[in-house]
């Protein structure tokens, strides 16, 4: 006899436990017709009948009775397994490749949490090249930043990004203050990669006028935000590597003017090193922190002395 199937089992569980099919599909998010066919499946597969129709409904056998209970504590044994996967039972080597800009403004914040949680884990931080860069055969996991685009890989988007205008108080204050974008043209401007940011922002905030190779061009956030700190020039900030700085004063937000980018962090790997427990893992404790509201306090403005 071979295996009958999970959800057949599960069709069956569901139906001796709530007695009726509507119910049973409702629990398992299937149709009413799919809980049948899945149990006249499993009968075809036991070689014996589980239900019987009374009117226009149907009941368990007494044979489908005995077999359903036997089923229902092999389902329970099989969820109590799962719960028993956890941080002890995660274990092995995990390299992550990570720009620097999300490590040091996020990761390595946080890192400790999940070294906690999972003790037996032997983790390793690098950075790529660049950062979208997925080719280093050394890493089990990528945090990428960009489009998405990366064929053949498993990918995962960890948190969207908003684009807004930053810089430091002491410029704005050299500069004597900054009451529209317009006046950004010859403002030193600083950019991640390219020049797209700025291009974008500027068009949404009806400035097109502003002259955006005016500035220093850097390869990660890190180098951006550290020079933006420094007064070195006005960047495009957003609401994960800004964070901080803004909530601590280094950084402010000189125009409300903010755009949802097409850019954005994503968790990349190979599809083997993806199935990997401590790869999932990972995966999973970095959704669930950056599901919570992201420290920007951006409705926080600070008066500027001029």
């Amino acid at each position: 006899m071979r295996f009958p199937s999970m959800t057949a089992l599960r069709a069956l569980d569901a139906v001796a436990r709530l007695g009726s099919v509507s119910d049973a599909a409702s629990e398992l998010n299937l149709t009413p017709s799919a809980i049948s066919h899945q149990i006249k499946s499993l009968e075809q597969t036991l070689g014996f009948a589980l239900t019987e129709r009374i009117g226009r409904g149907i009941r368990i056998t007494y044979q489908g009775e005995r077999y359903a209970r036997d089923i229902h504590q092999l389902l329970a044994n099989i969820l109590e397994a799962g719960q028993r996967f956890d941080g002890q039972q995660v274990t092995g080597r995990l390299c992550i490749s990570s720009p620097a800009g999300f490590a040091t403004y996020w990761l390595c914040p946080h890192i400790a949490a999940f070294q906690d949680l999972y003790p037996q884990v032997e983790l390793h931080l690098i950075s790529p090249r660049t950062p979208g860069d997925t080719s280093d055969s050394n890493a089990d996991l990528f945090i990428a930043y960009g489009l998405g685009d990366w064929p053949n890989q498993h990918v995962q988007q960890i948190v969207t990004l908003r684009f807004f205008p930053v810089c430091s108080p002491r410029l704005v204050n050299a500069l004597g203050g900054l009451k529209s974008p317009q006046e950004l043209d010859g403002c030193p401007l600083l950019h991640m990669i390219d020049y797209s940011d700025w291009r974008v922002w500027l068009a949404a905030a009806d400035a097109s006028n502003v002259d955006v190779r005016n500035g220093i061009v850097f390869s990660d956030a890190h180098f951006v935000q550290s020079a933006c700190i420094a007064g070195q020039g006005i960047a495009i900030g957003d609401n994960l590597i800004s964070g901080e700085a803004l909530a601590r004063g280094l950084l402010i937000r000189p125009f409300e003017t903010e755009i949802e980018s097409n850019r954005g962090y994503y968790l990349v790997a190979d599809q083997q090193k993806a199935e990997r427990p401590v790869v999932q893992a990972f995966s999973e404790w970095v959704k669930a922190q950056l599901s919570t509201p992201t420290r920007t306090r951006t409705d926080v403005r600070r008066t500027l002395k001029t």
